[in-house]
């Protein structure tokens, strides 16, 4: 078994698919763990605010089965890939780590970059990790998201019943 953690974010219909996006992962994926739900703003474009999380779990899959699982799950929950790349969505899934699987292979890289860059990636993953050692750089996700510029993006926790 692997430990996996997933970025989940929706800004259309965000409380819907937000839940949505938790069901279908339960379903495939079995018991998870769930951070608090945060709001943040649109990053890379303008539009509507996003609901963000972390979800983790263990699973049986290998990483190639697992990330194709999280596009199964997107694309049956409205996911429209026509457009440009940062754009508003139904459902974003996100692998962000494979255990401590170190990969830049054919369109997949882990640890997901975003990881370092974004707040509403980090702290969500240092809430529910804290302890855990980033692959590629020795802290603690907790030392991360203390050492990280939160001036950078505005990022709410939400009041969201699971």
């Amino acid at each position: 078994m692997a430990r996996i953690y997933i970025s989940l974010g929706s800004n259309i219909d965000r409380e819907y698919n937000t839940r949505a996006g938790i069901k279908a992962l339960r379903e495939r994926f079995g018991p998870l763990q769930l951070s608090s739900v945060y709001e943040s703003e649109a990053v890379g474009f303008e539009g509507d605010a996003f609901y963000n999380m972390v979800i983790a779990c263990d699973v049986s899959l290998d990483v190639r089965a697992t990330n194709r699982v999280l596009a199964e799950i997107e694309d049956t929950h409205g996911r429209d890939r026509s457009g440009p790349r940062f754009s508003s969505r139904t459902l974003d899934l996100d692998l962000l780590l494979y255990d401590g699987l170190v990969l830049d292979d054919d369109g997949l890289r882990l640890p997901r970059e975003e990881i370092l860059k974004n707040a509403f990636v980090l702290w969500p993953l240092a809430e529910i990790a804290p302890d855990r050692i980033h692959p590629l750089v020795p802290k603690t996700y907790a030392e991360l998201w203390a050492d990280f510029d939160k001036s950078k993006e505005t990022l709410a926790p939400v009041d969201f019943q699971f």
